[in-house]
């Protein structure tokens, strides 16, 4: 099979498509022959060498993928050969084939399309296992989402409006925020030309937000405690703003406040299993209802995964970027070009 390999970290020239030993699907673990992945943030970091995969999981990058089971590990029940999938993943999405354990396996939902799939499983437990699980979003409460228009962002929207609160997002202009509006989004803050802080207070009468999904890490740190609402809570999710930041524990305290710090690669098997079948009962439905669904700026060959980390890397992404692999069936040409179609129908949404 190929695989996008690293033999040196660098920038994106260094992933290179390449000839590896085929994938076996060990005990309790199904293969996928895979149809599309996804560039996340976290693809990044492995490429430059700051982000190994865990141990016993896959060298190649891709934390999710989707595709069709090829063949059945050890001890395996529930599913067949040919069901068409979608995975959560520790490594090994950006190949033609895959070993998944089986806890990790999610059914493709109804009316998504085999490759825009590909867009939904990082996304969804992230938001899932943080602003749900962790947080204890509520209906009439507001959430503030960092990064409004990125994967995570758009998906946060979407499942935060279907359970009854009000969504704040930060974005860099005017276009970004309008694509987040679009999705749900109630209060629009342009973090480039307006204080978050300033900005989320007036919109709640002086409140704050109740839950606010971070991926910035040190950077915001002082700026959300401060945003935070009376029993506020704060989930850190990524570190694009550096890793050591000054926390103001009386503030805190005052706001009888919580800080939480989560990963979902390096988690042990029997969480992500926890989270995918939450992820299952709550999320699926809403997909299949077309209450929510994936938003993907753009699809490019596999092959060609450099691009894809060029556009990520330049911030110009609204949504997911997708890597198709040969197995979709869908020609090079083709891939180059992102499709428009109703988000909110579980459907791929593209943005210049």
């Amino acid at each position: 099979m190929h695989a996008i390999t690293i033999p040196e970290p660098g920038g994106p020239e260094a992933l290179v498509w390449a000839e590896v030993p085929d994938a076996q699907a060990g005990e309790g673990e199904v293969l996928v022959e895979v149809a599309a992945s996804a560039v996340n943030r976290a693809d990044l970091l492995q490429r430059q060498g700051f982000y190994d995969p865990p141990p016993g999981s896959s060298p190649y990058p891709g934390l999710e993928c989707s595709g069709r089971i090829v063949a059945l590990g050890p001890g395996v029940s529930g599913w067949s050969v040919g069901d068409e999938v979608c995975a959560l993943l520790a490594g090994g999405g950006y190949a033609e084939k895959v070993a998944v354990p089986v806890g990790q396996l999610l059914p493709l939902p109804e009316g998504v399309d085999l490759v825009t799939a590909a867009a939904l499983p990082e996304v969804t437990c992230t938001v899932w296992s943080n602003v749900f699980m962790v947080a204890h979003l509520r209906p009439g409460e507001t959430l503030l989402v960092h990064g409004g228009a990125s994967g995570i962002g758009t998906m946060a929207i979407q499942l935060a409006k279907a359970v009854g609160a009000k969504v704040a997002v930060t974005a860099g202009g005017p276009e970004k925020l309008e694509r987040c509006a679009e999705l749900g989004a109630d209060i629009l803050i342009d973090y480039r030309e307006q204080d978050f802080v300033e900005e989320i207070r007036k919109a709640t009468g002086g409140a704050g937000a109740d839950v606010i999904l971070d991926i910035i890490g040190a950077k915001y740190l002082d700026r959300n405690v401060r945003a935070l609402a009376v029993n506020g809570r704060l989930a850190v999710i990524g570190l694009q703003g550096g890793v050591k930041g000054e926390l103001n524990l009386g503030a805190l305290l005052g706001k009888r406040g919580a800080v939480t710090a989560t990963s979902l690669r390096g988690r042990p098997l029997h969480e992500k299993t926890a989270i995918v079948a939450a992820v299952r009962e709550h999320v699926w439905p809403l997909v299949e209802a077309g209450t929510v669904g994936a938003v993907v700026d753009r699809t490019v060959p596999m092959r060609e995964a450099a691009e894809g980390h060029r556009v990520l890397e330049s911030g110009a992404n609204v949504g997911k970027v997708l890597l198709v692999a040969p197995a979709a069936g869908v020609a090079d040409a083709d891939a180059h070009t992102g499709t428009e179609a109703d988000a909110s129908a579980g459907t791929a949404a593209s943005e210049g």
